[in-house]
């Protein structure tokens, strides 16, 4: 069973970086404000997951609150920069 955890998170980790890739390169290469925004947030998302992966790796749960605060505090912050986009700040 452990050997089973373990190929799920190798294959987890290297479909993460691979949506790192992809993610920074809309970042750098978004024709827009928008884009970049949406890249940016798709970056949080990965980091969040890789805390998660992080914490069934090490067997710690208090990464898992960790992953949740940052998942708020990334919500927050699209929320507002896309208020700020839309001019509403």
């Amino acid at each position: 069973m452990a050997d089973l955890i373990e190929i799920i998170l190798f294959a987890s980790a290297v479909l993460t970086m691979a949506a790192i890739v992809f993610a920074a390169l809309r970042f750098l290469l978004g024709p827009t404000a928008a884009d970049r925004t949406a890249a940016f947030d798709t970056l949080t998302i990965i980091s969040i997951s890789i805390i998660a992966m992080l914490a069934q790796y090490f067997g710690r749960i208090v990464f898992i609150d960790v992953a949740m605060i940052y998942g708020i505090l990334s919500f927050i912050g699209v929320i507002a920069v896309a208020r700020y986009l839309e001019g509403g700040l």
